[in-house]
């Protein structure tokens, strides 16, 4: 298959900006011409790439076409930087990652702060639940993720990271009021429990090896790492927190108690990255090994 690198950037920049104007105004051509090269590369395909929608999406065959899209994007700024060319605003290639909320808070914007200057690499966070984040690789929107799946997506990597450790807490009153003979099961089916969103299942799952039951106890859904501890804090619910944010947490007085200090929950963490020679990835994969060991625990098989 010959594809026009032009067509494969026009691709991207469409599936990226979500309409043709947008990625009109990206490129610095016209509407017409990015319709017209969006067609030329489903017509040498075969097979319709993208939904006309609003904003628009990528077909199965349009999410392999926009990997390669990505990589070949890679590959280019890998090759200026090996020739020496001078980088500008116009050739820096921005890195999409997912990253769950909790890394993002603790450990991850560390890493990419210590990632060297002269690979002029930008990075693009999308916030996803660690157990769902592959997603975002298989359709090409990501080049690397902090996943709680260990097994690699077609055409990437996988590595363990550690473990991200959660205590349940909650805060000195709350756990007074409804926990006054501990954690038992009765207590947890009415008091009220923090949720991060619809896609968390992290307390639900501490529960269930908890109490060796299933129930749907009352839940505020509080979809922010910080406003999560805050609102544990503030009496809103019992939640799962992580270990590394609690001396954030606790800020010196005892707003918050470990509801069941013998229990603490790991969670694993895998980082996994396109299958791809490139210096920046290999630069940023080793930032993200290195600041991981310093904040996670080591997972234990």
């Amino acid at each position: 298959m010959d594809l026009d690198f032009a067509q494969l950037r026009t691709l991207a920049a469409v599936l990226d900006e979500g309409t043709f104007d947008g990625a009109a105004a990206v490129l610095r051509i016209t509407p017409s011409a990015v319709s017209q090269r969006i067609k030329a590369l489903e017509q040498q395909v075969g097979q319709v790439l993208v939904r006309r929608t609003r904003p628009v999406t990528a077909t199965g065959p349009g999410e392999a076409i926009m990997r390669l899209a990505r990589q070949v994007a890679r590959l280019e700024q890998d090759t200026a930087e090996a020739l020496g060319i001078t980088a500008s605003a116009d050739n820096y290639v921005t890195v999409p990652l997912v990253v769950n909320a909790d890394s993002m808070s603790t450990w991850m914007l560390r890493a990419l702060a210590r990632m060297p200057q002269h690979h002029r690499a930008l990075f693009e966070l999308l916030r996803e639940d660690e157990f769902h984040s592959t997603s975002l690789l298989r359709d090409g929107t990501a080049m690397a993720a902090v996943t709680s799946v260990p097994d690699p997506v077609q055409g990437c990597t996988s590595e363990n990271l550690g473990a991200m450790r959660y205590h349940a807490m909650a805060s000195v009153d709350f756990a007074a009021h409804w926990f006054p003979d501990g954690m038992t099961t009765a207590a947890l089916r009415e008091a009220p429990m923090l949720t991060f969103d619809r896609k968390d299942d992290l307390q639900n799952r501490f529960l269930r090896r908890h109490t060796r039951s299933r129930f749907d106890p009352p839940r505020n859904y509080v979809p922010g790492a910080r406003e999560f501890v805050d609102a544990a804090r503030l009496g809103l619910g019992w939640g799962m927190l992580p270990e590394p944010m609690l001396d954030l947490a606790l800020g010196g007085d005892a707003d918050l108690v470990q509801l069941a200090p013998d229990e603490p929950f790991d969670v694993p963490l895998y980082w996994q990255r396109w299958r791809l020679e490139s210096p920046v990835l290999d630069a940023l994969t080793e930032v993200v090994r290195r600041t991981a060991r310093e904040v996670l625990r080591p997972s234990v098989a």
